[in-house]
């Protein structure tokens, strides 16, 4: 139960671990109005409750997926998500509300 108190998600490096994965999607799981507001740059925004929908812009279920969100809390359910529909590489690197470009 206390294995992950001190174990913190760091998008920053989340974010470069993305760019340096060839054929990673780095998917922001805010909604459409957040992501219109502000977003990472080549980021593809599939909202947390249409996230059924995911299969439609990533078919191929071993595309590395870095997982975000605001705070962390959708990004954890979406990779949970994502992983019981089979993808094998998925992770959540936390909260954009952290981000530093």
């Amino acid at each position: 139960m206390f294995f992950n108190l001190f174990n913190h998600t760091d998008i920053n490096k989340g974010v470069e671990e993305w760019k340096s994965t060839s054929g990673a999607v780095l998917l922001d799981v805010r909604t459409k109005e957040e992501y219109n507001d502000y977003h990472i740059e080549g980021s593809v925004n599939i909202p947390l409750d249409n996230l059924s929908a995911v299969n439609q812009r990533i078919a191929d279920k071993n595309t590395p997926i870095f997982v975000h969100c605001l705070s962390g809390a959708r990004s954890a359910n979406a990779a949970r998500y994502l992983k019981a529909q089979g993808y094998n590489s998925v992770k959540d690197i936390g909260g954009i509300n952290a981000y530093r470009q």
